[in-house]
């Protein structure tokens, strides 16, 4: 597909959405010197038993059927892999590297980092600057990731975030350049009928279940249907459900950059390895709540409640918050 309309050398609002290809296991395989997209490995734990879940799976593992979540014991026994225990803080390390790279191209003003191996980037005035189309500007930017750390890339471009988002996750995987194009006229025209609907950003299972109570199995269903009866059933989620049925988000980076929240919360969670008796949880919950009350003297955070913990002597505000 053509990348976005270009008027008189210059393009409109143009925004890349980038995601490391199954980025743990492509870190593990870096490490080792080894292709991401041929070598057969998975990240997992394997101290625990095999129905641990796979943190993540190989492109090459993944093209011969392996869920990119599966656990371990639904690879099929026949195939040869390497298992590779999970390193949080390389990830993190990769990650930093690679965001460096999108720094010496794009301001951070007009970067939203969304999670550790996916960005949102708004390339609207860099184009011009660099004399190359949106999709040139996305293979510069995967080029580099790949040539300086090692890491292949997707990447989605779209005439808004939400657009560049659903490029990504529809149209780029099924890509030969692994780049996916959206504007509003070729959502429309490639998306509207596209099952399921929980292949679209932000519709879970609930919400296309309630959809599919009413008839409506696709965006075009949403687009056309009655604006009343959405807001009856989704309330002010129903706006948003009709802007994206039509392609239409008006955040850009710069509102997500300048939003400041009301109110501040602090949480934390842990994943045990196994079942814990009463007095272990109680334990591991104390250990917690230490965690949290350095946490907020650090940042000079109080509470506007007390409350007082049943389980031993422990004080603190936000105990409600914490589940045993």
């Amino acid at each position: 597909m053509e990348d976005l309309r270009c008027v008189n050398g210059e393009y409109g609002n143009v925004f890349m959405c980038i995601d490391l290809k199954s980025f743990y296991a492509s870190v593990e395989c870096v490490e080792r010197g080894l292709d991401p997209m041929t070598t057969d490995l998975v990240v997992a734990d394997p101290s625990r038993s095999d129905k641990t879940i796979c943190l993540a799976v190989s492109p090459s593992l993944r093209a011969r059927g392996v869920s990119s979540r599966a656990r371990v014991f639904e690879i099929p026994k026949s195939f040869e892999y390497i298992m590779a225990p999970p390193r949080m803080q390389l990830y993190i390390d990769y990650a930093a590297e690679i965001y460096k790279v999108y720094l010496d191209y794009v301001a951070p003003e007009d970067m939203h980092v969304y999670s550790i191996d996916e960005v949102f980037i708004d390339v609207t005035h860099y184009l011009k600057r660099y004399g190359l189309s949106p999709k040139q500007m996305a293979e510069l930017l995967m080029g580099e990731v790949y040539r300086r750390i090692g890491v292949r890339a997707t990447a989605g471009i779209g005439s808004n975030m939400y657009l560049c988002k659903i490029a990504l996750d529809i149209l780029a995987k099924h890509a030969e350049d692994f780049i996916g194009v959206l504007d509003e006229e070729s959502y429309r025209e490639l998306l509207w009928d596209h099952r399921p609907l929980t292949d679209f950003w932000r519709i879970g299972p609930g919400t296309a279940k309630r959809l599919a109570k009413i008839g409506i199995t696709t965006m075009r269903g949403i687009a056309e249907a009655d604006e009343d009866l959405l807001y009856r059933i989704f309330g002010i989620d129903a706006e948003l459900l009709i802007d994206h049925a039509w392609g239409i988000e008006p955040t850009k980076i710069s509102d997500i950059k300048g939003y400041r929240i009301k109110s501040h919360s602090l949480s934390s969670g842990q994943v045990l390895m196994r079942d814990y008796s009463t007095d272990e949880g109680e334990l591991i919950v104390k250990e917690m709540t230490e965690q949290l009350c350095h946490e907020m003297t650090d940042t000079g955070m109080v509470t506007s409640s007390r409350r007082r913990w049943r389980m031993g002597r422990y004080h603190s505000a936000f105990l409600p918050m914490l589940h045993l």
